[in-house]
């Protein structure tokens, strides 16, 4: 059995174990896409003015660097009054990279569009935030601000490029993981005239659902869900005839 994971191959390949021994798995792990800033030329014809900005709204640490990155080309130096507001822990703590977090005004909500607005709140509501995206992603932020009332501009700071994938043969594989509406793009870029066939496809969170089904693709397993909190998890199951 061929397994195909969109993904870096990670550091540590517990998760997969019961894959490699239970069924002989092999696991070939390939990054459909990669994450870049966007360039001077594009954040320039947004006519962002980031001065002008008081809080700052991040969902990674790619934009975490993009949004530093400018600042620093466009010789602005954040004030120690920014307001950081996060989706996650984790990308609130990348923050350190780039600042002493200790003594910021850092906020992280718990991976939801709606927890970063319930940080806000009526607290912070007076402030001018500017939401870092990226390119072509589900603006779900934007709405929320906007129908909290919030002073807000949304800005393109990173975007996926799509990698090379043409020396892949898909109809070899048996299972392919994807997790991101990018990784559905890639897949399409390098094979337009691709035909699911036998190959059993597996969605990783919810925003690659809809790309998936958009493009025509059925979804023989999806995840996560309390029963398997991983990739490596659900496929087990579906293999066990439980998911």
């Amino acid at each position: 059995m061929k397994i195909l994971i969109s993904q870096k191959t990670p550091s540590k390949m517990i998760a997969y174990e019961a894959l490699q021994g239970k069924y002989k798995a092999q696991l070939v792990f390939r990054p459909f896409f990669c994450i870049e800033p966007v360039s001077s030329k594009e954040f320039r014809a947004q006519r962002i003015n980031l001065p002008d900005y008081t809080a700052v709204v991040f969902s990674s640490r790619h934009a975490i660097d993009a949004y530093f990155a400018f600042a620093d080309e466009l010789r602005f130096k954040v004030p120690e009054t920014m307001k950081y507001f996060c989706t996650t822990e984790l990308v609130a703590n990348y923050l350190q990279k780039h600042i002493v977090y200790r003594k910021r005004k850092i906020f992280f909500g718990d991976g939801t569009p709606q927890s970063v607005v319930g940080l806000i709140g009526t607290k912070h509501k007076g402030e001018k935030f500017l939401i870092a995206k990226s390119e072509g992603s589900h603006d779900a932020l934007s709405s929320l601000f906007q129908g909290a009332g919030l002073d807000f501009t949304a800005a393109v700071m990173v975007k996926s490029v799509t990698q090379d994938l043409h020396d892949l043969n898909l109809a070899d594989y048996d299972i392919v993981v994807l997790y991101n509406p990018a990784d559905v793009k890639s897949l399409y870029e390098n094979f337009p005239d691709f035909k699911q066939g036998k190959v059993q496809f597996v969605s990783f969170g919810r925003s690659v659902v809809g790309a998936m089904q958009e493009a025509g693709l059925e979804i023989a397993v999806q995840a996560p869900t309390p029963e398997a909190p991983s990739a490596a998890r659900a496929i087990e199951l579906h293999l066990e005839g439980k998911l």
